[in-house]
This record gives C-alpha cells, structure tokens and sequence, in this order.
C-alpha cells in the first residue's frame, strides 16, 4: 500500500472521531477544558497531515496524523473521552 493511501487512510479515520467524540462528564481529576486543550492540539495535527497531504508529502502526513491518532487515543485510554475507530 502506498504512502499516500495509508495516510488517507488515517486522516479519514481521524476526522471521523473527531467530529464525534464525546467529552464525559463524570468525576475525574482532570478538566473539561484540559481535555479540550488536546482535543483541539489533535485537531491541529489533522490539519497538518491534511497539509502535507495536499503537497504530496505522505511521510510527514503519515507523522502528524499519528500523532493526533496517539493524542486521542490515550484521552480513550484514559477514558475522559468515548469513540470507536
């Protein structure tokens, strides 16, 4: 599979989640706005792979679309955020 698919791939994946993700509201230690601020950091990271996809730059894509993937996933991880992939 090619670069260019697989970051595709990935940046589709993201934006899904994304738009559809849902900050909990039970009691934790951590903010609502805490969860926010690296909501909107992953959504800068799909921006720049979305950028760099657009300049045929599928490596650094690929790069910036898993580092939203790894935000978002350890928000899942520490269950202050709920999605699917």
């Amino acid at each position: 599979m090619n670069l260019d698919r697989i970051a595709s791939k990935y940046i589709r994946k993201a934006e899904s989640v994304l738009s559809e993700l849902k900050i909990r509201e039970d009691e934790r230690t951590v903010k609502p706005d805490d969860v926010l601020e690296i909501v909107e950091e992953a959504s800068r990271y799909l921006r720049d792979a979305k950028f760099y996809f657009s300049k045929g730059q599928y490596d650094v894509s690929l790069a910036s679309i898993a580092y939203c993937e790894g935000l978002l996933d350890a928000l899942r991880l520490l269950r202050l955020v709920s999605f699917e992939w």
